[in-house]
């Protein structure tokens, strides 16, 4: 069955918002389209009359809840587990007509869920049988190549997946959207994987090398026990730690961490910084009118910080967080947000003064 539209992945449990954050910026660009998923699927199936119309018109860096965008090329149901590679190969002949070249490479995956994970045994093998089958039919290229689309088989069960094509430049590279990090055995906590993963997603290359020079100064608001701190110290950045909680001793003996006893939601730099973070446990409101003020009075020109999400309306919460941020800061901003891999309950978002950053 071929189907016109989106196959997004996301958190287990965030279907509905990924839903409604799709359904809502399409709206809002002129187009029509229905969401289909069910709770903790990991995915979710955007439809609507023109799959290349839609992503176009929801690129991937504006989405807040989706881990990876594809373009919806075909939905395969009854698979027979004996032959599940020739009507794969007749959907993609039939949606590749007029490609012009065959795909850069293969991923086979599956969402990342409970009752998808067993199927991880499945997407490997099948990976290995399909890969020559598809040279033969003129549809992969004979060398890897990350330039040119990606084709995505993704099983939702062992008779049922979904084909799509990643665009290398408007999707994640990672296999499920996961950049798969592993935590470093300093680091004070867990939730230095979170700034890593933002400094990895939300910034391109360009960005951080621009923006995260050796000798810039940061603060680091709710600092303890001082993973995030521990992340900026290792891209040589002069660091105040502002917590009334205890750092890890290590990460003072840096040199790098300069801790200050205060509260992160009364204190300000004395003078203008190149860079503040902000991971403090406190409702979205609240934390976006204040990283709002750290713009609007110029205290620093980047900052990444999350909001810590309620359990009701979160889409809502998100965007009426989001632009309160943007209203109250009074200039022109690049604002970014994404719910990462290492996420939970929160979205953390990226902001910067900087105009050669693209939106």
């Amino acid at each position: 069955m071929t189907t016109h539209g989106l196959l997004c992945y996301c958190r287990p449990g965030f279907e509905p918002e990924l839903a409604a954050e799709l359904t809502e910026r399409a709206a809002a660009r002129g187009l029509g389209g229905y969401a289909r998923t069910e709770r903790n699927s990991g995915y979710v199936v955007f439809g609507g009359d023109d799959g290349i119309a839609l992503s176009q018109a929801l690129p991937f860096r504006e989405l807040i809840f989706a881990r990876q965008k594809l373009r919806l090329l075909a939905e395969l149901r009854g698979l027979d587990p004996k032959d599940r590679i020739a009507p794969m190969l007749e959907a993609l002949t039939a949606s590749t007509v007029g490609q012009g070249s065959p795909y850069g490479t293969i991923v086979v995956e599956h969402p990342d869920s409970d009752e998808a994970k067993p199927l991880a045994g499945l997407a490997r093998s099948f990976g290995n049988a399909l890969r020559p089958a598809l040279r033969k039919a003129g549809l992969l290229a004979a060398q890897e190549n990350d330039r040119l689309p990606r084709l995505h088989v993704c099983f939702v069960d062992g008779d049922h997946a979904f084909l799509g094509v990643g665009d290398p430049r408007d999707s994640a590279p990672w296999p499920l959207g996961i950049p798969r990090l592993r935590l470093h055995a300093d680091a004070p906590s867990r939730s230095a994987l979170k700034l890593e993963e933002a400094l990895l997603v939300l910034l391109d290359t360009d960005e951080r090398e621009r923006l995260l020079r050796p000798g810039m100064r940061a603060a680091d608001l709710g600092a303890a026990p001082g993973g995030w701190s521990w992340v900026l110290a290792r891209q040589n950045l002069q660091v105040t730690a502002v917590d009334n909680g205890p750092l890890r001793q290590h990460v003072i003996d840096s040199g790098l961490v300069q801790h200050l006893r205060a509260d992160g939601f009364a204190w300000h730099p004395a003078k203008p910084l190149d860079w503040m973070v902000c991971d403090m446990v406190e409702q979205p409101s609240r934390v976006s009118a204040r990283m709002a003020e750290w713009f609007r009075e110029g205290w620093c020109r980047h900052a990444i910080f999350n909001l810590k999400l309620p359990m009701k309306k979160r889409w809502q919460e998100t965007r009426q967080c989001l632009q309160r941020f943007e209203d109250e800061a009074g200039k022109p901003l690049i604002v970014r947000a994404r719910q990462l891999y290492h996420d939970r309950e929160e979205i953390t978002v990226f902001a910067t003064t900087d105009t050669r950053s693209h939106a």
